[in-house]
């Protein structure tokens, strides 16, 4: 709404036809958002089957996860900036393009290689769109709405993660051609989506104030990582706590359908898809929690959770009982949610505007660094011993940095401010 004219508008006004596009264009963006994330997490409750059709060991299981945590990594160091530059629409499209290619590869693949390159892709996809949506449900939120459009951008985007991995359990349990069938939604729902930015008004600001250039000019540079000195101290705590829960999350997508068939025995596509569904459902309801949970209380609060977790986790490794599992899911992505919220706050607080983003990527640089690395670690181990014994190691590793963050807090100075700044 304009406040330059002051006159009494005609009675067929061409304001409702204006604001119609812009009301469809949140649910636009959040849509391209939760089908690109959603086709992330759809291999989840497929990794046995495709274990089984192609041969490989459990190690590489981990692996072909590892690799979309790169592909993120890769994405955000070199395209952190480019919706800044040539705009949001044309970014969310090329991530609809990408996350499309890769499911087209994953319903076609007949090898190890199609996986991997699928992988690939999706983590492009997911690191472009994660940046390019959330800027764009911003932009279009009046300043009193920005917090309504970081929980729209938060649902979309674990929205999207978790029910990828149900509906693709579901379908592969209860429908025929599992290993093409979910790839085919998620190809109608990225259509979808394509077709959905069609309402979507370009966002960004022209740089300087300027208007934007007719071609749109993109000069690629790596994102520079850097931790504000200001915030070190709070940042690495909160980036530690939260890869913690990431690679939780990690081990949880690429290793529970191995879990659920060979120690429980329940060869279930749908109960995989289940438990991770738990744990990212879970993960954004922390992240929601984290802005009316006192900023003090925030990261004491989410260490004990990832212990509890962990402990949680052991437990059904070592009882072989599903129920631990299921509770260990949902403790790990409240927690996980918590620390996220609390080491993004950090940032927006303590970090100048021009260093924000730098901040930002180096923070996700992390959590996905600990997403990645550490499932390879897992997978080692299983090809070493077991798959409990693995879990258990994983598990009390985890527990052991988490309460390493958490004495540290109790270190902290007297002091020190509600949020870790000294």
């Amino acid at each position: 709404m304009t406040t330059t004219d002051v006159s009494p508008p005609p009675p067929l006004s061409p304001l409702p036809q204006r604001r119609r596009p812009r009301a469809l264009a949140t649910p636009a963006i959040a849509l391209a958002f939760w089908a690109t994330m959603a086709g992330t997490t759809v291999p989840t409750p497929l990794y046995p089957l495709y274990q089984h059709a192609f041969g490989f060991s459990p190690l590489m299981v981990t692996v072909i996860f590892a690799v979309y945590a790169a592909g993120v990594v890769a994405g955000l160091l070199a395209f952190g900036r480019l919706s800044d530059e040539i705009g949001r629409r044309p970014v969310l499209a090329v991530a609809l393009l990408l996350s499309a290619v890769a499911a087209a590869l994953f319903a076609a693949a007949d090898g190890l290689a199609w996986l991997l390159g699928a992988r690939v892709l999706s983590g492009l996809s997911a690191a472009l769109v994660t940046g390019s949506a959330t800027a764009a449900l911003l932009d279009l939120a009046p300043p009193e709405r920005r917090p309504r459009a970081q929980a729209v951008a938060i649902t979309a985007n674990m929205g999207g993660l978790a029910c990828g991995t149900l509906f693709s359990g579901a379908l592969a349990q209860w429908a025929g051609a599992p290993l093409r069938l979910p790839w085919l939604v998620v190809l109608a729902a990225v259509a979808t989506a394509l077709a959905g930015l069609a309402l979507v008004p370009e966002s960004a600001p022209a740089p300087a104030g300027l208007p934007r250039p007719p071609r749109p000019r993109f000069r690629p540079r790596l994102q520079a990582l850097r931790i504000p000195a200001g915030i070190r101290a709070a940042f690495l705590r909160a980036a530690l706590a939260a890869g913690c829960g990431f690679a939780v999350l990690g081990v949880l997508t690429s290793v529970t359908g191995l879990f659920l068939a060979t120690v429980l025995h329940l060869a279930a596509p749908a109960l995989t898809g289940l438990v991770v569904f738990l744990a990212f459902a879970c993960t954004a309801l922390g992240q929601l929690l984290a802005r009316v949970i006192p900023p003090r209380l925030a990261l004491p609060a989410a260490c004990t959770g990832l212990v509890a977790a962990a402990a949680l986790t052991a437990g059904a490794l070592l009882g072989q009982a599903l129920a631990p599992l299921l509770l260990g899911a949902a403790v790990n992505g409240l927690a996980t949610g918590i620390a996220v919220g609390n080491g993004l706050a950090t940032i927006n607080t303590g970090t100048p505007p021009q260093h924000r983003g730098e901040a930002v990527s180096t923070f996700f640089a992390i959590l996905y660094s600990m997403l990645s690395v550490p499932v390879i670690g897992v997978g080692v181990l299983i090809q070493a011993s077991d798959l409990r014994t693995a879990g258990v190691v994983f598990s009390a590793l985890v527990a052991a940095l988490a309460l390493v963050v958490a004495v540290s807090l109790a270190r902290r100075p007297a002091g020190a401010t509600p949020d870790g700044l000294r």
